[in-house]
């Protein structure tokens, strides 16, 4: 007797990584997959998610290899759009790439494409490093830093695919000459203490429905310092007051940025926040929901900043200030690049963070001192004044003469 479709469909389970499946009478997970029109499905040997994980790259790894190797020994010659087919493959079946990340490549590809003209029919092997030169000039003059860097990398990648299949000996695109663009640092303009208590009471009070609920965010992202998507899934349920610290979390499926969980503490400001939103709207409705009741709020930072003579902030401007507040109060920048979440030991942190408001600055350059300081006073010009007691002593600092013979009393004190 024949086991019926539904039937065999559910003994199988999508895991919540793409291309990965369990089988459910044994636990194990599966890859599963498409590659260059074949499925696949190879079992991983384990029924921990985050061992199968692990696996799933390598064999979607070596499958890939595999047959793209086949692939470039049937074709023989292989032009541009074939490398640019393989590179979109592997984006397409990776597991340690984001979705964003993978639309964000793909919008540089078209890119590609759309500012070298006849790119794709090109015979890979003939292009040259005065072709990538003349397309980066091109493409330089056109668009920002950001986005021509961003298109060079497809640009390397696909020629490394070619040099990986064998299909050219070097890579145009990755000699010396062919440079990446310099990026300019923006310059952050942060509000002072006092300018940011303006700025929270202009948007609180200017009158909208929303306005409360954009100052509450205002105040959250600043006092915690979390991306603009990572703040969506913050709920009230995440945050700790017996351990005094927010636990991130990010989305559900692709977690953070750097797909880890991270703890942020709660700082004075943010405790007095959370605890006044909890009992503003109840304890449950408080765990339950997230803790900001807006995703966005540019349009009321924007307004509000006009009044106190401020620039305009954005959301991760207010990540910005958080980061410089907390450095600015003696926490070293390894553990204020923890808690944004960098993964580089605050390499990022010190190139982006390593300034000082110039206030604060002037302040510090009040300490630097290169003369030697003034000894103290020696022991002989502590005098011993007469009626003193044997319990109590009382001296006197000599600083001085009026009068020749008669000592000037600065402070006396009785020990």
């Amino acid at each position: 007797m024949k086991t019926s479709n539904s039937e065999c469909e559910s003994l199988w389970t999508k895991a919540p990584v793409a291309n990965l499946v369990r089988y459910e009478p044994s636990g194990i997970y599966f890859a599963r997959a498409k590659v260059r029109g074949k499925l696949i499905r190879k079992s991983l040997d384990t029924n921990v998610l985050s061992i199968a994980k692990l696996r799933l790259a390598d064999v979607l790894d070596t499958e890939h290899k595999a047959v793209g190797a086949t692939k470039t020994k049937i074709i023989g010659k292989m032009i541009f759009a074939d490398a640019l087919a393989l590179f979109q493959e592997q984006q397409k079946i990776s597991t340690e790439i984001k979705e964003r990340s993978k639309e964000y490549n793909q919008r540089c590809a078209d890119a590609l494409l759309k500012t070298w003209k006849g790119l794709e029919t090109l015979d890979i092997k003939r292009i040259t490093k005065q072709d990538c030169l003349r397309w980066r000039a091109e493409f330089g003059n056109r668009y920002g830093a950001t986005t021509t860097n961003g298109t060079l990398s497809i640009l390397r990648r696909v020629f490394d695919i070619a040099v990986d299949t064998g299909a050219r000996y070097d890579n145009p695109a990755r000699m010396k000459e062919v440079k990446r663009a310099r990026v300019r640092r923006k310059e952050l303009r942060l509000p002072e203490p006092d300018q940011f208590a303006t700025l929270i009471k202009e948007v609180r009070e200017s009158g909208s429905g929303f306005s409360p609920h954009c100052a509450d965010a205002i105040e959250f992202f600043s006092y915690a310092g979390p991306r603009l998507k990572e703040a969506a899934r913050i709920f009230g349920r995440d945050c700790s007051f017996t351990k005094n610290e927010i636990v991130i979390r990010g989305d559900a499926k692709t977690g953070t940025k750097n797909w880890e969980i991270r703890r942020v503490p709660m700082i004075p400001e943010m405790r007095k926040l959370l605890e006044r939103l909890k009992a503003e709207r109840g304890e449950q409705t408080f765990l339950d929901n997230p803790v900001p009741k807006v995703r966005k709020f540019n349009r009321s930072l924007k307004r509000a900043c006009k009044k106190p003579g401020l620039f305009h902030l954005t959301h991760h401007d207010l990540r910005h200030l958080f980061a410089t507040r907390c450095i600015e109060s003696g926490v070293d920048i390894p553990t204020v690049a923890k808690w944004l979440g960098h993964k580089d030991g605050g390499i990022l942190a010190m190139q982006t963070y390593g300034h000082l408001r110039d206030k604060h600055s002037a302040d510090m350059a009040q300490k630097v001192v290169f003369a030697e300081a003034a000894p103290a006073p020696a022991l002989a010009n502590v005098a011993v004044l007469p009626n003193a007691s044997t319990s109590t002593i009382a001296i006197a600092l000599i600083v001085g003469t009026v009068a020749p013979g008669k000592p000037f009393i600065f402070s006396q004190s009785r020990i």
